[in-house]
């Protein structure tokens, strides 16, 4: 095991007599890699044994410990906290017989097990979108022109159905790639469809906004026309500081405003936490589970 440990400054211990600050650390996607999950947790509480844990999204899919991730994560009850991921809501697809498996999956441990019904009871009702220290946490991007306040309201509409007696049938509807940008003029399936893209599939979009779901370069190789969602000049939530996964080529970006957090965990990267308090890097040099295209 590999570890980095970039620490930074803690105005705590520079001053015994100030008031303790509540720690949290963020995870980028783990994708099923429970063994080096229990490896930075390991390592968070010999930081900070009281250390509040968030979770980027994907816990599951494609790599070799699904189901025991999924069941590390609810058992930490309200200690931790997950935004939802593009595998995560895939998971719940399949178990519903919507979307069919495919072949790099890896959630038939979860789909076999007794306590199957309870895991994805659990996970539905995980938010698209935390507010945590000021940090901003969703699991892929957001549109340019959505204000923070408006990406947590337009999170909770879908999480209100995601939690409620209809869930299923909006899981039915929730996938395509249309309609591919904002409007405050969008209603019904459409809305939430739209929403649910942007927090849990958006990477390059163009100047107005409009998503591409195909390319997956980092941020130097963007393609003609496109860039990556956080460098949209005039995006409304620029200065409010955002963390996010789902971008193993980007890799980790630590700037005032952004937190990127998947550092290829699933293809021989590493897993990396990031303090939301003083952006301390912690990090867990993983196998590769999966090659690139799989």
């Amino acid at each position: 095991m590999n570890t980095v440990n970039q620490l930074r400054p803690r105005p705590e211990l520079d001053n015994p007599v100030a008031a303790p600050v509540l720690n949290t650390f963020v995870i980028g996607d783990i994708q099923g890699c429970c063994d080096q999950l229990e490896q930075l947790l390991d390592l968070i509480a010999d930081t900070d044994p009281q250390a509040q844990i968030l979770f980027a999204g994907d816990l599951v899919n494609r790599g070799p410990k699904s189901l025991e991730t999924l069941r590390l994560v609810k058992s930490m009850g309200s200690r931790a906290n997950t935004v939802l991921g593009n595998h995560d809501l895939h998971l719940l697809a399949v178990a519903n017989n919507i979307r069919p498996a495919h072949r790099s999956d890896t959630l038939d441990a979860i789909l076999q097990a007794p306590d199957r019904d309870e895991l994805l009871d659990w996970l539905r009702c995980r938010p698209l979108a935390l507010l945590e220290q000021g940090n901003l946490l969703v699991h892929a991007g957001l549109f340019p022109q959505w204000s923070v306040e408006q990406t947590l309201s337009l999170a909770q509409e879908v999480e209100e159905v995601l939690s409620g007696p209809d869930w299923i049938d909006f899981l039915a509807q929730m996938y395509g790639n249309t309609p591919d940008r904002w409007s405050e003029e969008l209603r019904g399936v459409d809305r939430l469809r739209c929403v649910v893209n942007a927090l849990t599939r958006m990477r390059y979009c163009n100047a107005d906004g409009v998503m591409d779901f195909v390319s997956k370069e980092s941020a130097a190789g963007a393609p003609a026309g496109l860039m990556p969602w956080f460098d949209v000049p005039g995006r409304k939530s620029s200065g409010q500081a955002i963390a996010f996964g789902h971008w193993s080529t980007l890799g980790l970006v630590l700037r005032p405003d952004l937190i990127s957090l998947d550092t290829g965990c699933l293809w021989g990267g590493q897993l990396t936490a990031v303090s939301l308090t003083d952006r301390q890097v912690l990090q867990i040099d993983c196998p590769q589970q999966q090659r690139p295209g799989k």
